[in-house]
């Protein structure tokens, strides 16, 4: 109960989280839509009817900077990331150049194959390599065991494994300049009751590996969740809630 009562608290006082209001929304199609942060950071929403669970949005985010895109995260399908990157091109004049792959669900590389012919470079966690080569999925390029960091056209990049939790190779990606911080599915959104889909997760270490990420990186302002609203820090506080209320309910 202590769990309970703990995130019934952190929604209540969160509820007006510090992430923009007054954003603007681009509907791509009915699948598809873009939500502006600023200073070239959108956030992605696809819709996708998951087996078991039914429509659902995943999120992913796109950074376009001078004519170039880099994405985190690909939407479910080919197709869904064919028309996504049709409408960067014509649309938006971005193309996109890198690709990062948080983790090895459909939700993160489900059109990895669709970018690869395009030619865009892909970066995973070396764990994420080692599930696609297993499970004859898409194998990403570029690989790390703890950390990777780059410039994307002026903007520092730091993809980092801090542990297992919703899956056993969950990145997350950070972007120090702008304070923004793509949990993917290791983030649940503060709307979130449960923990989702834990047929792969490591639920032991889940709330550790969060309490790492939350301690390097204090000064966050936005934070991007796999699924649902994305918000300020306290995503984070909100997840680690979830997983001891989870723990408590195994005893």
């Amino acid at each position: 109960m202590k769990y309970m009562t703990f995130i019934f608290s952190v929604i209540l006082f969160y509820s007006a989280v510090a992430f923009p209001q007054d954003v603007q929304q681009i509907k791509v199609n009915s699948d598809i839509e873009l939500t502006k942060l600023g200073d070239g950071f959108y956030v992605d929403t696809t819709w996708f009817d998951f087996p078991g669970y039914g429509r659902m949005p995943s999120n992913g985010l796109i950074l376009i900077k001078n004519g170039k895109a880099l994405m985190i995260d690909t939407p479910n399908t080919n197709e869904q990331t064919e028309v996504l990157y049709n409408y960067l091109r014509n649309s938006m004049n971005a193309t996109i150049t890198k690709v990062i792959v948080g983790h090895s669900h459909s939700d993160c590389l489900g059109g990895l194959s669709y970018l690869h012919n395009k030619n865009v470079e892909s970066i995973s966690g070396e764990k994420t390599k080692t599930i696609c080569e297993s499970q004859n999925l898409p194998i990403p390029e570029k690989t790390f065991s703890d950390s990777m960091e780059f410039e994307f056209e002026g903007e520092k990049v730091i993809c980092r494994y801090f542990g297992a939790g919703h899956t056993v190779d969950n990145i997350v990606v950070y972007f120090p300049n702008s304070k923004i911080l793509f949990g993917g599915c290791l983030i649940k959104s503060l709307s979130s009751n449960g923990l989702g889909n834990i047929q792969e997760a490591v639920v032991d270490d889940w709330d550790k590996t969060v309490m790492k990420v939350r301690e390097a990186y204090t000064e966050t302002r936005y934070v991007i969740p796999g699924h649902g609203e994305s918000g300020d820090i306290s995503l984070l506080t909100h997840t680690i809630g979830l997983v001891g209320s989870s723990k408590e309910l195994k005893k």
